[in-house]
């Protein structure tokens, strides 16, 4: 392929660069018409027809004119619905938030398993949309974890309270997120959730048993009810059972 030169992510709308001296705009209609460039009669259907089965419709134009559509069609990946699934049971409201159209992202939510509603699919935002997205539904008292992989998914990801970039995206939005899945498997995000629930709960029982050690333990002692050698001996009891109840989270799977 020709190398492409001068070029230019626009956020939400397309690239632009110059091959072999010609102009080259691929992107949203949106793009194209802010340089004059209009699809003509052929190409609009085109882009209808191709929107209206589910695919994605992308105008391409060059040196001033639109001269082209190509059709993209999404692969999801096998493991997508059922790292739906385990969201779901998790307790979780899953939410496809894209800048692909409408028809597109209904096709998609339902293939994967998220109910088709205008609170759980949101399609064609722009990136500072979906930063108006997390933060409505943050002042409506939800606590949003978003996961993202690209350049536009950056902003939410860091407006979001977890963020959760993949580790096969790009490099800003991993800088933007808190945490990165190495794999590029949706799945691992329901894992990493479930792996903090499950260290939390070790913290808290943590907690518990080292406060109610001491909540028994100081009476006996101001009493002097308790021998000075087996309270050292509780208190190393005590540390050992923190260290052998934290220990058990290298069994999780």
């Amino acid at each position: 392929l020709p190398a492409a030169e001068d070029f230019a992510n626009v956020p939400g709308l397309g690239v632009q660069g110059i091959v072999e001296g010609h102009a080259v705009l691929v992107g949203r209609v949106r793009l194209l018409e802010e340089w004059s460039q209009y699809l003509h009669e052929d190409l609009a259907s085109a882009m209808a027809e191709a929107e209206g089965e589910g695919r994605t419709a992308v105008a391409v134009g060059w040196d001033g004119r639109a001269r082209g559509v190509l059709v993209v069609n999404d692969v999801i990946k096998a493991t997508s619905a059922e790292a739906i699934a385990e969201f779901q049971r998790l307790g979780l409201t899953p939410v496809l938030l894209t800048g692909d159209n409408e028809t597109v992202a209904r096709s998609v939510a339902a293939e994967v398993g998220i109910p088709v509603s205008a609170d759980t699919v949101i399609a064609g935002v722009f990136p500072e949309d979906k930063v108006a997205v997390v933060r409505r539904l943050q002042e409506e008292g939800r606590v949003v974890a978003m996961v993202g992989d690209g350049v536009n998914d950056a902003p939410a990801l860091a407006q979001a309270d977890l963020g959760l970039s993949m580790g096969t995206g790009t490099d800003v939005a991993i800088q933007a997120s808190d945490l990165t899945l190495v794999r590029g498997d949706l799945r691992v995000a329901a894992d990493a959730i479930r792996l903090s629930r499950r260290t939390l709960a070790t913290i808290k029982g943590n907690l518990f048993w080292a406060f109610a050690y001491n909540v028994g333990a100081i009476p006996l002692a101001v009493a002097g009810l308790l021998n000075p050698m087996l309270a050292g001996a509780a208190m190393a009891f005590s540390s050992v059972f923190v260290v052998s109840n934290s220990l058990r989270l290298r069994r999780f799977r």
